[in-house]
């Protein structure tokens, strides 16, 4: 099976906020160097903000991270990636993933739900090496590497995505994102950290996965320890985040995904800065 090719670093964000780029905008993450954008939060099924963007660029990709299969029926998401592929051949990626017990109501046997869904995308063609899976856990990785292209981990460190690369071995694409907080003032990066992280200071999902990765449970507590934050939020000069993410790369990711935490009018030039320290451009 042949990996999806979206270069060694792509930059993330919830979806609303590519739409709020100026074509303009897109185009510079592009010639930057950026390979990939990858839209977060749970988009509907219909996807109909995905082709301005890839309208609006020629060469960068396009991945969901993720589609929720509690929120996005499998038949018209499958409808919308054939849709896109049409009119962008080779430019997009279906990342789906289980979301989480605390959100769902009708969450019931994710791993189960999670194969049906799988299932159903193959009914309907959507290609196993264009498709991601959200995964932390052993069984979920192993999952995502027999019945996509690979994981996408969230809010994971380079010591997981070694871990995940020994379990699922070297075909598997590995696409781990990591947080960045452009400054060198320790204190005011954990406070934005702490910010980002909040909510999933709530879900047992990410607490088990940072709990196997050696985190206590006091340490995993609200409001979030430092040696926390710091291992899943990357700061610093330009150079020792480009070094922290470049640790997932040489833990055997394929791709990052850098969510820079700044708002969508500083975001290009957050992403700039770093283009250069990542060789990018």
């Amino acid at each position: 099976m042949t990996k999806p090719d979206l270069g060694r670093y792509g930059a993330f964000g919830h979806y609303s906020m590519w739409q709020k780029l100026s074509p303009e905008q897109l185009r510079a993450i592009e010639d930057l160097g950026y390979g990939a954008i990858w839209a977060g939060g749970s988009p509907a099924a219909e996807l109909s903000w995905a082709e301005p963007i890839l309208e609006a660029t020629n060469t960068l990709k396009l991945a969901t991270g993720i589609v929720n299969i509690w929120t996005a029926d499998a038949e018209p998401v499958s409808e919308s990636f054939h849709r896109i592929e049409k009119a962008h051949p080779g430019r997009f990626v279906l990342g789906i993933g289980v979301g989480h017990p605390e959100a769902h109501t009708e969450y019931q046997k994710p791993y189960d739900a999670l194969v049906t869904y799988l299932d159903k995308l193959d009914e309907h063609g959507v290609p196993k090496d264009r498709r991601v899976v959200a995964a932390l856990g052993p069984r979920v990785l192993k999952l995502s590497a027999d019945r996509a292209a690979g994981p996408h981990p969230y809010l994971t460190t380079p010591e997981h995505t070694a871990e995940a690369r020994k379990l699922i071995g070297p075909d598997a694409f590995i696409a781990p994102e990591h947080k960045v907080v452009p400054t060198t003032d320790p204190e005011q990066a954990r406070a934005v950290g702490r910010k980002a992280l909040a909510i999933y200071l709530n879900l047992t999902n990410y607490l088990n996965s940072w709990k196997r990765l050696g985190f206590t449970d006091d340490e995993v507590a609200k409001p979030g320890s430092d040696r926390l934050v710091d291992a899943v939020v990357a700061y610093g000069t330009v150079d020792a985040i480009a070094e922290r993410l470049n640790e997932h790369l040489e833990a055997g990711a394929d791709h990052v995904p850098v969510q820079v935490l700044t708002g969508p009018d500083k975001l290009v030039d957050a992403l700039a800065q770093l283009a250069g320290p990542l060789g990018l451009k």
